[in-house]
């Protein structure tokens, strides 16, 4: 077909099965027709993708507050807050169509729980050769917890405590844990996840029994317990994290003793936003790409506690979310 200058090849519709969120608690798959594509476009055979137990948890049970509904939303979401929506960003797949330098590929998107999606070509990225689609699914994680170390300004020698061995906690520990120098450990009032921090070579510490002061402390529980505990663990002009979101639930701690002569600084982090110090420089893309790269670890498997396939998920998605010991659960397609 030739086209004239101001016209765009477009495709046939291609059709897709999605996972919505239709009410608090109550899920299923809906059929879909997807987007005309156009040539520089997309299409994507989904291969796995992931589940965030925290975030995802909050909007399954309608604990999104109605302050946060613009913010809340994912770069491919449809539908609104509180209810239906089509949530999620790990998605890991294979372009079927589009671009020739893209079919085959397989590539990282930020995109919901769906077996197959259209999008421009500009918004996937694609995987290093030698890292596996199955762990890829951990790209937006590993995302947070680059952008939580770039705001905690962790540097070499330092003493960092982390608080949650839950993905985002570990992968920060983990990264802490490379700088040369650092002693980092990880806090955790669950004692099965010094299996966990064992397995990625990191120190673990039971909650209520870390000892010492730290330079640098991040709160990735979404517990108020353990940001007082790491605010009690600070030394002097130490730098504290709160890395987590508590929805719509209030949260409150101690700032007396010697919070203020101790002249701490309590910092929020929060991966929609590149830190200033690097947003000269660094674009989302390239900060994706990174995270993809450090993710090469094989030990970093260990981040995956479980797998359901695609059209069980409806029935299993309560049962994944409200599981205390669930990591990052695996969708296969």
């Amino acid at each position: 077909m030739k086209l004239e200058a101001n016209e765009q090849t477009v495709f046939d519709r291609e059709a897709a099965s999605a996972f919505w969120i239709e009410a608090p608690e109550v899920c299923r798959l809906r059929q879909e027709e997807l987007a005309a594509r156009s040539e520089h476009d997309v299409l994507v055979r989904m291969l796995y993708s992931g589940i965030s137990r925290g975030t995802e948890a909050l909007i399954f049970r309608g604990l999104v507050p109605e302050s946060e509904f613009e913010r809340m939303r994912g770069p491919h979401m449809e539908g609104s807050f509180p209810f239906p929506v089509k949530y999620g960003y790990a998605a890991v797949g294979q372009v079927e169509a589009g671009p020739s330098r893209l079919v085959g590929r397989e590539v990282f998107a930020l995109f919901p729980h769906q077996d197959r999606f259209i999008l421009p070509a500009d918004q996937v990225t694609v995987l290093p050769d030698t890292l596996p689609a199955r762990r890829a699914v951990l790209a937006a994680n590993m995302e947070t917890a680059l952008n939580i170390a770039w705001d905690a300004g962790i540097q070499p020698g330092d003493r960092v405590a982390v608080f949650g061995a839950g993905v985002v906690g570990s992968l920060v520990a983990y990264l802490a844990s490379r700088i040369v120098g650092t002693e980092t450990v990880v806090v955790d009032r669950d004692p099965a996840r010094k299996d966990l921090a064992s397995n990625l070579g990191l120190t673990f510490a039971q909650a209520g029994t870390l000892d010492g002061e730290f330079d640098v402390l991040i709160n990735a529980t979404a517990s108020a317990e353990a940001l007082q505990e790491a605010i009690t663990h600070a030394g002097m002009e130490a730098k504290i994290v709160e890395a987590s979101w508590y929805g719509d639930r209030p949260v409150s701690i101690s700032l007396g003793g010697a919070f203020h002569s101790r002249r701490l600084s309590l910092v929020s982090s929060q991966v929609g936003g590149i830190p200033a110090v690097r947003r000269a420089r660094w674009t989302y893309a390239r900060r994706m790409a990174k995270a993809l790269e450090l993710l090469l670890d094989p030990r970093l498997e260990s981040l995956i506690s479980g797998e359901t396939a695609f059209f069980e998920l409806p029935d299993a998605y309560a049962r994944i979310l409200s599981a205390q010991d669930t990591l990052c659960h695996r969708i296969h397609y």
